[in-house]
Parts: C-alpha cells; sequence; structure tokens
C-alpha cells in the first residue's frame, strides 16, 4: 500500500483533481504562472525526445540481434505480430464505437480550449531546439541498432548502454517527477476555462471501452492459443489470472515475471520454453500498451474534430509497434517513446501530449495486466511450435 501511493499514478490523480478543482477559484496570474511552467517543460521534452529514442531503441534493437537465434526471431516477431493485431483490433473497434459515446456536441472541445490557453500567454518562454526531428532520430535509432547487432560492435554497444543509463536517469530524476505538475497545469487551464468536466466525461467513457476492449483482446489471444495447443482457451486464461491480478497491483510487467512464470508453468508449457519466454515477452510483447495508445489516441482526434484517416493509422501502428517493442521495460520508456510517434505522424500538440500522458498512466496497470497475461498465450504458442504438448515433454525440433 505504501509503494501504491509513492507511484506515480496517485500523483496523477491529485494533480487531476487539484487542477479542476483550483481552476475555479485561483487568479489569471496563477494560471499564467503554470503556463509558463508548461512551456518550458513542453519545450525541454520536444529537447529529449530525439534523445530518448537513440538512447531506448538503439540499446534494445542491438540487445534483441545480440544473441539471435530461431526461438528468440520467432518469439519476437510473434510478440510483434500480437502488438499489431491489437493496434489493428483497436483502431476497427474504436471507429465503429467511439462516435456513438463520444458526444458530438464536444467535438472540437481541445482545440477550444487550446485557444483559451494561447489567450493566457506564459510570462517567457525559452527556445529549446531539439538537436533531431523525431523521424530523423528513429530513422538513425534502427540503422545503428540494426548494425551493431550484424557487425557485433562491442565498442558502439557500450557507448549506448552507457547513453541509454543516461536516458532512463533523465526519464526517471527529471522527466517522471515533474510530469504530475505539468498535468496540473494543463488541468488547471482547462477548468479555468471551464471545459474540464465536459472533457473528464468523455474521457470516463472512452477509458471504460477500452478497459473492456482489453478483455476481449485476452480471449481472443487464448482462443488462438487453445486451438493450437488443443486446450479449452478459457481454462488456460483462467490459469493465468494470479498474474493479471499481480500487474493489475505492481503495474510492472518485470515485477509480475515470477508469477507469470509460475502460471505459465501450470498451463502446461515446458520449463524451458516458460523460462525463455516469459522474460524475452516481458520486454517485447505491448498488445495492452498499443491498445491504450491507439484508443486513447483516436479519441483525442475525434475530440478536436480531427479526421481519423485510416493510411495515417496503418503507418502509425507498424511504426509505434516496433518502437515499442524496441524500447526497454524502463517505467515511463513506452509512453515517452509513444509521445514521439504521436507528435511526428499524429501531429499532437502540446496539451494533447499531457492529456494523452495522463489518460496512459491512469489505466497502466490495465494494459500491463494485458501485456503480462497475453505473454502466456505467447508461450503456449512457441511451446507447440517447438515440438511441445502441454504438460508433456518431448525432443524440441530442429
Amino acid at each position: 500500500m505504501k509503494s501504491f501511493f509513492s507511484g506515480l499514478l496517485p500523483k496523477v490523480i491529485v494533480a487531476i483533481i487539484l487542477g479542476v478543482a483550483l481552476g475555479y477559484v485561483v487568479p489569471e496570474f496563477f494560471v499564467r504562472i503554470m503556463a509558463t511552467f508548461n512551456g518550458l517543460f513542453s519545450n525541454f521534452l520536444g529537447f529529449s525526445i530525439p534523445l530518448i529514442i537513440l538512447g531506448l531503441i538503439v540499446s534494445g534493437i542491438a540487445d534483441l540481434g545480440k544473441s539471435a537465434g530461431k526461438l528468440l526471431l520467432l518469439t519476437a516477431l510473434l510478440a510483434y505480430g500480437s502488438t499489431l493485431f491489437s493496434g489493428f483490433f483497436t483502431f476497427f473497434s474504436a471507429e465503429a464505437v467511439l462516435p456513438m459515446i463520444i458526444d458530438t456536441s464536444n467535438t472540437g472541445l481541445l482545440s477550444t480550449t487550446q485557444e483559451i490557453s494561447v489567450s493566457l500567454k506564459p510570462y517567457f518562454t525559452v527556445g529549446m531546439p531539439p538537436l533531431l526531428d523525431v523521424m530523423s532520430a528513429l530513422i538513425i535509432a534502427f540503422v545503428i541498432g540494426i548494425g551493431i547487432s550484424q557487425i557485433k560492435s562491442n565498442g558502439l554497444k557500450n557507448i549506448f548502454d552507457e547513453f541509454k543509463m543516461i536516458v532512463e536517469k533523465l526519464i526517471s530524476s527529471v522527466i517522471i517527477p515533474l510530469l504530475p505538475i505539468f498535468i496540473f497545469g494543463i488541468f488547471l487551464n482547462m477548468s479555468y476555462s471551464g471545459e474540464a468536466f465536459k472533457l473528464m466525461s468523455e474521457f470516463g467513457k472512452v477509458i471504460l471501452f477500452i478497459i473492456l476492449l482489453s478483455f476481449v483482446l485476452l480471449i481472443i489471444q487464448f482462443s488462438v492459443a487453445g486451438i493450437i495447443a488443443k486446450k479449452n482457451p478459457f481454462v488456460l486464461l483462467k490459469n493465468m489470472l494470479p498474474a493479471y491480478m499481480t500487474a493489475m497491483g505492481t503495474s510492472s510487467s518485470a515485477a509480475t515475471i515470477p508469477v507469470t512464470l509460475q502460471q505459465t508453468k501450470f498451463n502446461g508449457v515446458n520449463s524451458g520454453i516458460a523460462e525463455f519466454c516469459v522474460p524475452l515477452c516481458a520486454t517485447i510483447h505491448l498488445s495492452g500498451s498499443m491498445m491504450k495508445v491507439t484508443g486513447m489516441s483516436m479519441a483525442i482526434l475525434m475530440m478536436q474534430g480531427t479526421p481519423i484517416d485510416i493510411m495515417t493509422y496503418i503507418g502509425f501502428i507498424f511504426l509505434l509497434g516496433i518502437t515499442m517493442v524496441a524500447a526497454p521495460g524502463v517505467p515511463g520508456g513506452a509512453i515517452m517513446a509513444a509521445v514521439a510517434i504521436l507528435q511526428s505522424v499524429l501531429g499532437f500538440n502540446e496539451q494533447s501530449i499531457a492529456l494523452m500522458i495522463a489518460v496512459y498512466i491512469a489505466i497502466d496497470s490495465f494494459g500491463t495486466a494485458c501485456n503480462v497475461t497475453g505473454d502466456g498465450a505467447i508461450s503456449i504458442i512457441i511451446n507447440k511450435i517447438s515440438g511441445f504438448e502441454l504438460g508433456k515433454e518431448s525432443k524440441i525440433n530442429d
């Protein structure tokens, strides 16, 4: 309980509540002070994003290629395929459902709030131009990461491993601690403009939709695994519930590995396969995270009154899948990597990014629980492909 209250989620919840409550009573100068902080933080975040991409993704891709083998490649492809399926499944589901649950009279709500935000200008700004634009950073990260894995350059790998440590420190010691203040400023501004409650009402319905959709995704994943393994998918899914509940409490795939591993073996997966797949998938299988980012981004675009283009989202989902699979499990790493894609592909502004981060954190435990539970389904499939039956050992096929 103590660790929960010291975590990021309760701080974000408090920031949102205080922002909404105080926005109706504080004077304009206080809102402008927060607008000044938000402008500075937003500029610093924009400067940091290319560095975060290089720090996380280069090392992540190099690690995946370092011990490349048939089983590693197969598991990584299956995890990526599951993450892609989650993205497209969410896209088509959201396209069908969200227009029915989002109040069309609030279309343009975010853009209206942004106009009010512009009128309350910060007292001063400091320009922080990034060294690279986001797309250049992504391309460079992919090229260098793949190159390191191919030529097996330990010297260059060590440099980027140490750079990753700097980036992780930047995220954990600077960006994450300041996020609640940034989110407080955003909701303070929206409350001051009189639009906060309308926006929160719309997001509440979207969050419920995404949570329900994550349950459907798990049923699909275990139905596929059950068909392949010729076992009852609902029994297999029920056996993974302890991992799901543990992830709900910890909001950490890594912390849930012991329970995920135990329940995967309980489902009859060979010990060697389980011990290989579960830790690997805890880092690279992010179907729940993909669902959160895709669903919430579509909701935000609809609230802005921005048309949703399927071709844009096809590129967005493929690119986001690669980025998140390559990003290690550093706290905040997935959403920080996603921010770059949201900005470069979907054109998200400062306010949309802040809302995206706030909602992502608010339902983080559900996304993590979906991720780790789905790891059990992938392990079952890999177990069958490798020549094992559930509960029965046999020779691994060459």
